[in-house]
């Protein structure tokens, strides 16, 4: 391996530490909830923006990774979007109102936005196309069981030393990591002299924060409340202007003619639709089996672990079985997966036993996790020359779905339950027609792997 390549290499393993690190910071708090309640003397809701502020951080950001990535070289981002995290870290540790504490993770939001597009454009810039699959995997394997890992620990540390300690781990690994960085990566990947259009920057800001905030809402406030209608409205009109702004510029923010690619368009279809039904469901799951089934919190996390631990595995085994069969098998066999684990929840009851509850949401645990990066993998094959809008556009359309999914399933389950979900038979049944209509929402995704998608070399024939 020459020099240069080695440099590459070195920098690609830095910035996946760094992306495992930043992705356990996007959900820990959520285990501190309460602490941070009884510290600030704040509402739940309110102390939920701990958590919500860094989604829509890491949301708008994604859009500008394009820019990022050709106006600066990797060193740079490294170390700026570590910088902002570490920063951030100190604030949040040192914070003594949730206003500071959401300042502070406004500012690790940033470094994770950063920096996990760009991981993504580097390994497909670093690596052969053929071997995309591979090491995706690899790099799925990595992000996928830090926070898992690290909600579990940062569970047990909240308890016995307090939500602070967290931020000081976050802050002394990231020092680590910029101090590594700095003495052993010295990188001079080419940039370009590429503009900022500050105008498409504001509106993609706007619309994406502006979408995901009013579906953000929906869970709390319901379709028809202002805090709902106004921000996603405001958002939609944002995005529209922005779409129809970017043909007309010599250096868009995001080209988006890579939409007229067919198979890049489909495989991102695919990917929106498998994130707002595993996020959707990482928030119905629970409030069917507490709300509903009126069974314990660890009864709740016992039931979702193995699939916790299932998805992360089959991040990686996805991979290297499409290198083995091809993308059409994996993903039709992802569907098939998913369907029959969205099949069996129709049938749940309040009496349900936690051995089905355990082993039907690992099914739609695998079928998830088969997919997930294959499919991203694929998708950027078909754009394989322009993978920094690629990113840009399959990231932030993934993250705008994620967020729809995990508050829009609940409302559904509600509506259809007369308003309220509780332990009665009338939610039973409504979450059983909510997984009706992922099993459709799947039946589509199985249509689209048979007759739209298939391994490069075969389309191109």
């Amino acid at each position: 391996m020459n020099i240069k390549l080695d440099t590459k290499m070195r920098l690609l393993v830095l910035f996946t530490l760094a992306a495992a690190l930043v992705t356990i910071a996007q959900s820990i708090i959520t285990t501190g909830i309460v602490y941070l309640m009884s510290d600030f003397s704040v509402t739940s809701t309110q102390a939920q923006w701990s958590y919500s502020a860094f989604l829509l951080v890491v949301g708008v950001m994604i859009p500008l990774s394009a820019f990022i990535s050709r106006r600066f070289n990797a060193r740079t981002i490294f170390l700026f979007s570590l910088i902002t995290f570490l920063l951030g870290s100190i604030v949040c540790y040192f914070s003594t109102s949730l206003i500071v504490l959401i300042i502070g993770r406004v500012l690790q939001g940033i470094g994770n936005g950063i920096i996990m597009p760009y991981v993504q454009i580097l390994l497909l810039k670093t690596i052969p196309e053929e071997k995309w699959q591979t090491y995706m995997g690899m790099y799925g394997l990595i992000v996928a069981i830090a926070p898992v890992l690290g909600s579990f620990i940062g569970g047990f540390v909240i308890t016995i030393y307090g939500w602070r300690t967290l931020f000081s781990f976050f802050a002394i690994s990231t020092t680590i990591l910029l101090v590594l960085g700095s003495i052993f990566v010295k990188d001079n990947t080419p940039i370009e002299d590429y503009p900022l259009d500050y105008l498409s920057v504001i509106l993609s800001i706007i619309g994406c924060a502006g979408i995901m905030l009013g579906f953000t809402n929906v869970a709390d406030y319901g379709f028809a409340h202002n805090l709902v209608i106004i921000p996603i409205i405001v958002g939609t009109v944002a995005l529209i202007l922005f779409v129809r702004r970017q043909p007309k510029l010599e250096n868009p923010l995001v080209n988006l003619s890579i939409l007229k690619n067919k198979y890049f368009s489909i495989g991102t279809v695919f990917i929106c639709i498998l994130y707002f039904a595993l996020n959707g469901c990482t928030a119905l799951i629970p409030i069917f089996i507490q709300g509903v089934a009126y069974n314990s919190a660890i009864i709740s996390a016992s039931v979702l672990f193995p699939g916790g631990i299932l998805i992360i595995l089959f991040n990686f085994i996805g991979p290297l079985l499409t290198n083995r069969i091809g993308i059409k098998r994996v993903l039709v066999l992802a569907c098939i997966f998913s369907i029959i684990g969205f099949g069996t929840m129709m049938f749940y009851t309040q009496d349900t036993s936690f051995e089905f509850l355990v082993i039907t949401q690992s099914i739609r645990y695998i079928g998830a996790g088969l997919a997930l990066m294959p499919a991203t993998t694929w998708s950027m094959t078909m754009v394989s020359d322009k993978v920094e809008d690629g990113t840009a556009v399959n990231n932030t359309l993934r993250q705008i779905f994620a967020a729809i999914g995990s508050s829009v399933l609940v409302v559904i389950v509600a509506v259809l339950a007369g308003g309220t979900i509780d332990h009665n038979n009338a939610s039973v049944v409504a979450f059983n027609q909510t997984a009706l209509i992922l099993l459709v929402l799947h039946l589509i995704m199985l249509v689209l792997a048979i007759f739209f998608i298939d391994d490069k070399d075969k389309i191109e024939k």
